[in-house]
């Protein structure tokens, strides 16, 4: 048995720059001779006499290619692997199901979708004209928000209605899309859960373009901004809605002192329009609306703050109740006895202590 024959050298020893073109004459119309190209072609496939040699520019190009594919099949592998979970797969399909019946229910709506955002198109045209928004004439509603805030409707109600309300409608979905992309990305069963827990909702508010889902993305995006802005954004959300309010407890420190700086800013303007304020509230609370379940969606607010505190819902677990009490105990026992030891020192100390939880409350630091 003869040993296997080494590749032969010679065709890699025939290359030269007379038989292998430079870079991109080929693309240019230089190398347009058939033997020409048969030549390139076989410079670079590297087939000779005995064996197969790859020169090393044929090289560069195919060993980064290959390695590529690898990582895309890799990578698809690792997300066919993952579908294959059956409680994953049922929530895939879960929500495959309920997004398109909610998609069926908004297209069969037609013309009589978004009454609420109707409302709101015809405010800034009417206060534009000079009219009275929070008594339209037509099939209008009322407008039923602070006085000040009409001129930030202004521009959009400018626009047609149809396009109006494909502005809004698109721009709230597409805010929608971007939020359950971040949220399903970190925590892919609970979002899935989440969502199917608050699809009416957010179904009813896409249905009557209401400004509740607006203004539920606007605290999710707050999240993510300076703490000035977020602020801003969570000033803006609780003069419309009020509900926002209790938003501002899990809003990072700066931003919660900020958000105190602009609703001062927000009463002075109230002030300053106090006569349309008291006609806009008396409105309000003389306007019948039904159960409002659409209020709900604010609970997809919370979604970044929980996402990425899950230890603050510790205290759901029963199994953790026993040790917080616990806890709480030794701690209640040794302020007790402190107090007997010194009660002026005690005193002053918790003075202190409730300075310091005030100031990093605020993030004012020491």
């Amino acid at each position: 048995m003869t040993a296997r024959a080494r590749p032969s050298t010679e065709g890699v020893a025939r290359y030269t720059r007379r038989d292998v073109p430079v870079a991109g004459s080929v693309q240019r119309g230089r190398a347009s001779d058939p033997d020409e190209r048969s030549r390139v072609a076989g410079a670079i496939s590297g087939r000779t006499g005995g064996g197969a040699a790859v020169p090393p520019g044929a090289a560069r190009v195919v060993t980064p290619t290959r390695r590529r594919a690898g990582v895309f099949r890799r990578a698809l592998r690792r997300e066919v692997n993952r579908i294959k979970d059956p409680r994953r797969l049922f929530m895939m399909v879960l929500l495959g199901f309920v997004a398109g019946f909610v998609l069926a229910c908004l297209l069969a709506r037609g013309e009589a979708a978004g009454a609420d955002t109707r409302a709101y198109w015809a405010a800034g045209r009417l206060w534009l004209s000079g009219g009275d928004p929070y008594h339209p004439t037509g099939p209008f509603m009322p407008y039923v928000y602070s006085p000040w805030m009409l001129p930030l409707f202004v521009p959009w109600s400018i626009l047609p209605w149809d396009v109006a309300w494909f502005v809004w409608r698109g721009a709230t979905i597409i805010a929608l899309l971007w939020s359950v992309h971040w949220a399903y990305k970190r925590r892919p069963m609970t979002t899935a859960i989440v969502l199917l827990l608050l699809a009416f909702p957010m179904a009813a508010n896409l249905d009557t373009g209401n400004i509740n889902l607006p203004l539920a993305l606007l605290l999710f995006l707050a999240q993510f901004t300076r703490p000035r802005l977020a602020g801003l954004l969570w000033m803006v959300a609780t003069t419309v809605k009020w509900v926002p309010a209790v938003f501002w407890l899990v809003m990072s420190p700066r931003a919660r002192l900020w958000g105190v700086a602009w609703l001062l800013v927000a009463v002075v303007l109230t002030a300053l329009t106090l006569p349309a304020t008291l006609v806009q509230l008396q409105v309000l609370f003389s306007f019948q609306r039904p159960l409002r379940i659409d209020y709900l969606v604010f609970i997809w607010a919370v979604v970044p703050w929980a996402w990425r505190h899950p230890e603050a819902f510790r205290w759901l677990i029963p199994s953790t109740w026993p040790g917080a009490a616990q806890a709480g105990a030794a701690a209640a026992n040794l302020w007790r006895l402190h107090w007997q030891r010194s009660p002026e020192r005690t005193a002053d100390v918790l003075r202190r202590v409730a300075r310091a939880r005030v100031r990093a409350f605020f993030g004012l630091g020491a």
